[in-house]
C-alpha cells in the first residue's frame, strides 16, 4: 500500500510538472506571436517579417544584379535616361525588356507609315490604280476579302516567333520577355548589316530606336492632318 501511494504521488508529480511547462511553453509562444505581429504592424519592410515559423515572405520576379535600364541602347544625350511618367520604376527585368520589345515594334511600324504615306499617296498601281485618297482613308478602299488575310496572316506569322521570346505565365511573371533576348532580333539579317562589335551594335540599335520615335511622331501627324483636311499631304 505504501509503494503504491508512493507511485500515485510520482506520478502526479509528473502530471503537474508536464502541464506547467505547457502553460509556459504557450506563454511563450503567445508573446513571440505578439511580438511578431507587432512587428508586422508597425514595420517598415513587412514582407521580411516571420510570424513564429509559419509565414514566409513571397518574392516576386528575381531581378538580375548586373541589369541596368539606364545602360540599355536608345539612351542619347542631352536628355539622357527619359521615363518623366515612371513607366519603369519598380519594374523587373523581364518587364522592361517588354516594353522596349514594344516600342521596338511601334518605332518599326512608325517608319514604314511615315514612308508609306510618301510613297503611298505619289505612286498606287495596285487593284487598278483608282484609289487615290487620303492614306489615312486607303485602307477603306481596298478588297477586304482578298487584301486583308494576307496582311492578317504575315502578322501572325512573325508574331508566332515572338512568343518564344516571352518568359513562362506558369508560376512566373506574364507579359515579360526572357533575359537573354535581343530585342527585335528576329534572326533576318540577309545583308549582313549587324555588327559583330558589342558598342557598334549598341550605337546602330539607339539610331534604330530613335529614327523609330520620330516616325510615330511623323506619322500620327500626318495622319491627324489629313484627318483635320481631309486632302492630301503628297
Amino acid at each position: 500500500m505504501h509503494r503504491f501511494l508512493v507511485l500515485l504521488a510520482c506520478f502526479a508529480g509528473v502530471v503537474c510538472s508536464r502541464r506547467t511547462m505547457d502553460s509556459e511553453e504557450q506563454r511563450n509562444l503567445s508573446q513571440d506571436d505578439r511580438k511578431t505581429l507587432r512587428s508586422l504592424l508597425f514595420a517598415r519592410n513587412p514582407s521580411g517579417a516571420r510570424f513564429g515559423k509559419r509565414v514566409r515572405a513571397v518574392s516576386g520576379p528575381k531581378m538580375n544584379e548586373n541589369f541596368d535600364i539606364k545602360e540599355l541602347a536608345g539612351v542619347t544625350a542631352p536628355v539622357g535616361f527619359f521615363d518623366p511618367v515612371g513607366f519603369t520604376s519598380d519594374k523587373s527585368e523581364g518587364k522592361v525588356r517588354f516594353y522596349r520589345e514594344v516600342e521596338l515594334k511601334h518605332g518599326r511600324l512608325g517608319m514604314l507609315a511615315a514612308l508609306g504615306f510618301l510613297v503611298g499617296e505619289n505612286f498606287h498601281p495596285l487593284f487598278g490604280g483608282n484609289i487615290d485618297d487620303p492614306a489615312y482613308l486607303a485602307f477603306q478602299q481596298t478588297p477586304l476579302q482578298t487584301f486583308w488575310p494576307a496582311v492578317v496572316a504575315a502578322i501572325a506569322i512573325l508574331e508566332v516567333f515572338s512568343v518564344f521570346t516571352f518568359n513562362s505565365p506558369a508560376g512566373g511573371e506574364p507579359w515579360s520577355i526572357r533575359s537573354d533576348h535581343v530585342a527585335g532580333d528576329l534572326g533576318f539579317d540577309p545583308l549582313n548589316l549587324k555588327p559583330t562589335d558589342p558598342e557598334e551594335l549598341k550605337t546602330m540599335q539607339t539610331k534604330e530606336l530613335n529614327n523609330g520615335r520620330l516616325a510615330m511622331l511623323a506619322a500620327a501627324g500626318m495622319i491627324a492632318q489629313e484627318f483635320a483636311t481631309g486632302q492630301k499631304l503628297f
